[in-house]
């Protein structure tokens, strides 16, 4: 039987299913072979001679192809269908030379999908290994370890306290990094609008927007503060207003195309919170199962078979209006056709969401984002109606204009719509009928309720006259039926994962089998941190990427990469020789990498001092020198490096100044210098600032006490108001609250790493306020305790009883993190991918329990005298029997 082999033990499953008993299917669990970790492995004075190594948990995987290929020689690699899986092809092939005979016969195949036709198909058609994908795979490979291994100790030397440096991951960080410096820099401009609510004559209602003033076009900046504002109210409330047109047009929206690898990642962060990473390990699992096609890809047309299928589905389900007359044809924008594949859509196109047999919810919920984005690409245009009505008082003096949309036909918008990321909404607002020539009556009190909503926010009130109305943010007049809103332009959002994987698109920096990994990695290496979705620079960051674009900007720049990219897409498709390329990167690389050797700490932190200066030390309210030190008031401010790693502020009069403080003052306050809070006890109560934010201290250090007791402020407590009681009080922690009613030890409460606290003994529960560590009785500890022990306890709910076990023991279906399986007693034995929950026998169950107790004998072992509980009696007195059982738990050591 030939030897199949593929990446993971799932894909080999279904394939083995499909190809029947005339194949063996292994797996080689990913990459067998990688360059090792330390300098050398690829040596650009010998032509960048490349030293590979088999992976320790890839020699077993490696033996078991081996002994197959004893049985039958002949090999069929079937990795997945793009350059990383053309490179583990050929990685195997390298690494199983010794095993294959000159008569083996060593072929490729690929497939998009992971079903019977396609893999029967797939097996009539082989190939050799494409070296041309290969040698991209190469040169890419070759480049991230010269950047990482070269570029990276150059960091640690010269920068403490950074981690390391990857050629496109440090390219992404910057986007970052630059678009906090834009939102830094940002001054917000202020505006204002004026609206009406009008009606017609039969009494409805509807909203209009000024558009002109005194005969002229307003644009945006025209009315520029709150007095420009009252007097564009005061002249629309005293003027009759009629209709002088209105204009109906027709439009539509088409669909958008089927997924490829960046835009579901963009999708699934918007319309699920979902990452790079974890989307496409679910797009991975649906894959496996053959649920889907190919996830990493950069195609978005579909094969002629998939469109048909796909509009009949949309017959079947929504009748034969949403199938438009001919099928939709979206152009492929891979820049590389050599490794364009076909876009992520389902396989079965009539498996609708609601017919999925799959208990994993992120894979549920992918898989339904998927086969809507693929059936709506194919749907009718939706049909829409914009209106738009332009009102005007008689002499021109103002002119106003209401918009609306009616939907006529839904289209592909009745299965699914693009999120988006920012708010860019379309007005969407329906308009009663409204003729030309009618009048526009003001409605009176009409902004009331914006008005009263506005004051109940608080803030400061516009200057309005006396005539007028106003409200934090807004005015009106008298009568509430014109009404001013105050703005302000905002400055560019953060990015998000599905925002910063579409810039990373659009400079042509990455590919889609990298996205994932180039937004994880900057996080786990803590030089990015998510919040609320959105990606903050953390101070790290900002430092490696200034000491990047000070000293090696060419490799941080985006032409620079996006360059490189294209050269690699070239020596894939055979148009470049990659040792070439290589050869012309580490040229100027390494010279770069020269520059620097004779660069002192000192020299490298007075640069990145400089250039950030604008973030580090923003001007000062009162027009102050923003480097004087707020302290002492003679020194001056500047970058410094702690011996633990890591960059922080503080006073060049060191040591007779100690003031520091973090580089970033947490969520935008002002850091606030140390200071004297009062005496407490004969002890000098003081509040200081450190690297890791402000915190309080009781005395000085000295010899007998070196550490003396310290406590930080906590998080939403501004350290401007922070008084002696205040700081007291937090250096009193943990307060003893009593002790427990139940076993008298001492309950305690606290602020620790995660929070406040209330402790009993080892056990800890959080409280949901910091002030409530201050006043929390013994009730109270006790409820949150109880609550904590009992969170989350609550046994799932088996899928499926299936009666008791010959042993004993209840025999059940659970719904674990990894799909469903059959627990008795210690075993758990995960179900076969073809096999449903509901379907499963009892007589089936047992076979799965007994094939995982062979392979977990100490867990079979540990349930056997448990289950024969009756006959302990009689067997309590035969010790050596139980000796004879600890004997036989050794017995699979000594086979092995």
């Amino acid at each position: 039987m030939p030897v199949v082999v593929v990446e993971s033990p799932a894909k080999a499953k279904t394939i083995e299913k499909y190809l029947g008993g005339d194949f063996t299917v292994l797996a080689s669990f990913g990459h067998v072979r990688d360059l090792p970790p330390k300098d050398g492995s690829v040596d650009p004075d010998h032509d960048f001679d490349m030293k590979w190594e088999v992976a320790s948990d890839s020699k077993k995987h490696l033996k078991a192809i081996k002994d197959a290929l004893k049985d039958d020689p002949n090999l069929i690699l079937a990795t997945d269908p793009d350059r990383e899986g053309e490179a583990i092809s050929w990685h195997l092939l390298e690494a199983l030379q010794s095993s294959l005979k000159k008569t083996s016969e060593v072929s490729r195949v690929t497939f998009n999908a992971i079903t019977k036709p396609a893999v029967t198909e797939a097996m009539k058609q082989p190939r050799q290994i494409d070296q041309s994908l290969v040698d991209a795979y190469l040169a890419r490979r070759a480049l991230d370890y010269l950047v990482g291994f070269k570029l990276s100790p150059v960091l640690w030397r010269k920068l403490p306290g950074a981690k390391s440096a990857g050629r496109v991951q440090s390219v992404c960080l910057r986007l970052i990094v630059d678009r906090e410096m834009e939102i830094e820099a940002f001054k917000p401009r202020e505006y204002w609008s004026v609206h009406a609510r009008l009606a017609t004559p039969g009494g409805d209602e509807y909203d209009a927007t000024l558009t002109s003033l005194a005969g002229a076009k307003l644009d945006r900046y025209d009315l520029a503060d709150a007095e420009k504002a009252a007097m564009a109210v005061s002249a629309v409330s005293s003027r009759d207003l009629k209709v002088t047109g209105v204009t109906a047009k027709p439009a539509s929206r088409n669909p958008w195309p089927p997924f490829m690898t960046s835009t579901l990642q963009q999708e699934a962060s918007r319309k699920m919170g979902m990452g790079a990473k974890a989307c496409m390990s679910a797009a991975q699992r649906l894959y496996e199962a053959g649920l889907i096609t190919y996830m990493r890809t950069d195609g978005i047309d579909m094969a002629p078979e998939a469109v048909h299928a796909a509009r009949d589905a949309i017959k079947a389900k929504f009748g034969e209006n949403y199938v438009p007359k001919s099928p939709r044809m979206y152009k492929n924008k891979a820049k590389n056709a050599q490794e364009a594949h076909e876009c992520i859509r389902p396989t079965d196109m009539m498996l609708s969401p609601d017919k999925l047999k799959v208990t994993a919810e992120d894979q549920r919920r992918l898989y339904d984002l998927i086969w809507k984005r693929t059936i709506a690409s194919q749907m009718e245009a939706a049909r829409m109606e914009r209106t738009t009505v332009e009102i005007a008082s008689p002499d021109n003096q103002v002119g106003l204009r209401a918009t609306g949309q009616v939907m006529l036909f839904d289209g592909f918008l009745r299965v699914y719509d693009q999120g988006r990321d920012d708010d860019d909404a379309e007005d969407s607002a329906r308009l009663p009928a409204i003729t030309e020539g009618e009048a526009a009556k003001l409605v009176a009190k009409a902004f009331e309720p914006e008005l009263a909503k506005a004051r109940d926010k608080g803030g400061d009130l516009p200057d309005a006259p006396a005539t007028q109305l106003a409200a934090p943010g807004m005015l009106a007049d008298q009568a509430a039926s014109t009404a001013g809103r105050q703005h302000f332009t905002q400055p560019p959002p953060r990015y998000t994962e599905a925002t910063l994987v579409k810039r990373m698109e659009e400079l042509g920096i990455g590919r889609p089998s990298t996205y994932a990994s180039i937004v994880t990695t900057i996080q786990d290496r803590d030089y990015v941190r998510k919040d609320k979705n959105r990606l903050i620079p953390e101070d790290k960051g900002r430092l490696v990427t200034t000491f990047l674009v000070k000293y090696f900007p060419r490799y941080v720049s985006y032409d620079f990469t996006a360059d490189l990219e294209n050269e690699l897409d070239e020596i894939s498709a055979g148009d470049l020789m990659w040792r070439e390329v290589l050869g012309r990167f580490w040229r100027d690389f390494s010279k770069a990498l020269e520059g620097t050797s004779e660069l002192r700490i000192t020299e490298v932190l007075d640069a990145i001092d400089d250039a950030l200066a604008p973030h580090l030390y923003p001007p000062r309210a009162d027009g102050g020198d923003p480097r004087e030190c707020p302290l002492c008031h003679q020194g001056r401010l500047n970058l410094k490096t702690a011996r633990s790693g890591g960059a922080f502020i503080g006073c060049t009069n060191y040591p007779e100044c100690r003031y520091t403080r973090p580089l970033s003052a947490p969520d935008g306050e002002e850091a606030v210098g140390d200071r004297v809070l009062g005496h407490d006890a004969g002890d000098e109560i003081s509040l200081r600032s450190g690297r890791f934010g402000p915190y309080v201290q009781r005395g000085e250090a000295t010899e007998e006490q070196p550490k003396p007791p310290r406590a930080s402020v906590p998080k939403g407590w501004n350290p401007a108001e922070m008084d002696l009681d205040r700081a007291v009080q937090l250096l009193s922690l943990p307060r003893p609250v009593g002790p427990h009613p139940d076993d008298g030890v001492l309950i305690e409460a606290g602020i620790g790493r995660y929070g406040p606290y209330v402790k009993h003994g080892s056990k800890y529960a959080n409280l949901p306020d910091v002030d409530e560590v201050f006043i929390v009785g013994m009730n109270r500890a006790v409820e949150v305790l109880a609550q904590k022990q009992t969170r989350g306890r609550t046994a799932a709910a088996p899928l499926k009883e299936l009666g008791e076990h010959p042993d004993g023991g209840p025999i059940q279906v659970m719904n674990g993190r990894y799909g469903p399986y059959v627990k008795w007693a210690k075993i758990n034995a995960t179900l076969p991918r073809d096999v449903e929950p509901a379907d499963l026998t009892q007589e089936q169950a047992l076979e799965l329990i007994a094939a995982k107790a062979a392979k977990s004998p100490k867990k079979a072992a540990a349930k056997k005298p448990a289950a024969k509980k009756p006959a302990a009696k009689k067997t309590a007195a035969k010790k050596p029997a139980a000796k004879k059982t600890a004997t036989k738990k050794t017995e699979p050591k000594s086979e092995e």
